[in-house]
């Protein structure tokens, strides 16, 4: 009898092989050449051990924590929108998932399962991911049910002024399903002409003004933690310590946003650098193997996220 896969790798493949053309490449694209996707992946691979023997290691205990709160290994479930295009249960999925592992989940704004949904199936940590949208009190009214729920931190995405050019998205025409939490406060309606309505939604509806006078007017409105999404250079860094965010999570948005940005690996150690333990540190972007995210530690992360690779697609 053939196996089932056994790494991330091949879980890609098998999705591949059964998701909708349309819906793979909206979870496994890149912006433009895909240089910094790739990248991703190269660079954690250029980064090689100095393995010490002849130590015990018959008791390992990889437990953390982050804000306050404890998981059983450093690794965090990243934002993943859409997620009942792979599975039919979709982001609740997940979240039962996380609550067995006990770790953190971070609940994409754009989840096809609403805050109150994913909240009432399970106990485990949840985060919430915010965009900054131009009618504000959208982001009042998400942060406020984010809080209501019991959710435990806001996670800002800092890297969206306007969407990525994502070709993949723009040439199957990508149609953008419901997403959940924005019913009734935002038309998701946009139409592209000839191509992914998700970029006709992001740019009808995604403040592109946003700068950093903008975390002084989202912590007005909330006292959850905030942590900041997207940060790739010292210089933002230190400017995110100064504007007083719980955390930093070194991202490139998965390749998805600015092509030939570095990979987020890449970026780490000046980040770290910059902060020097001022707040925690969690690197997104590239993960795929257990190496990695040692690699990630060795180099100053606190924990990592990892995008949502289901083992249950429909």
């Amino acid at each position: 009898m053939e196996s089932g896969p056994v790494n991330l790798n091949e879980f890609e493949e098998l999705a591949r092989k059964i998701l909708l053309k349309m819906n793979y490449d909206f979870f496994s694209g890149g912006a433009e050449d895909r240089y910094t996707l790739s990248e991703n992946i190269k660079a954690f691979q250029r980064i090689l051990f100095r393995p010490r023997v002849l130590i015990d290691v018959s008791k390992i205990d990889m437990s953390t924590s982050l804000l306050g709160f404890k998981m059983a290994a450093p690794i965090m479930v990243a934002p993943t929108g859409l997620l009942k295009l792979a599975n039919h249960e979709g982001e609740v999925a997940v979240a039962r998932a996380a609550a067995a592992c006990n770790t953190i989940m971070v609940l994409s704004f754009s989840s096809n399962r609403t805050i109150e949904e994913v909240a009432s199936s399970c106990d485990a940590v949840r985060f919430f991911q915010l965009y900054i949208y131009k009618q504000r009190d959208v982001c009042i009214t998400l942060v406020k049910r984010a809080e209501s729920n019991g959710f435990k931190a806001i996670v800002l995405t800092v890297d969206t002024p306007r969407l990525g050019r994502r070709e993949a998205d723009i040439k199957n025409k990508f149609v953008i399903p419901k997403f959940a939490n924005l019913e009734g406060l935002l038309s998701v309606n946009a139409k592209s002409k000839g191509g992914s309505d998700l970029e006709a939604f992001a740019s009808a509806t995604l403040d592109d003004s946003v700068s950093w006078k903008d975390i002084e007017w989202l912590r007005s409105i909330t006292k959850l933690p905030i942590l900041l999404k997207g940060i790739l250079t010292a210089e933002d860094a230190r400017k995110a310590v100064e504007a007083r965010v719980a955390g930093i999570i070194v991202s490139n948005h998965g390749a998805r946003q600015l092509d030939y940005a570095p990979a987020s690996i890449s970026a780490l150690e000046e980040v770290v650098r910059a902060v020097s333990g001022a707040v925690p540190i969690i690197l997104d972007g590239g993960i795929r193997r257990g190496t990695d995210v040692f690699k990630a530690l060795a180099l100053g992360a606190n924990a990592v996220m990892v995008f949502v690779h289901l083992d249950i697609f429909e």
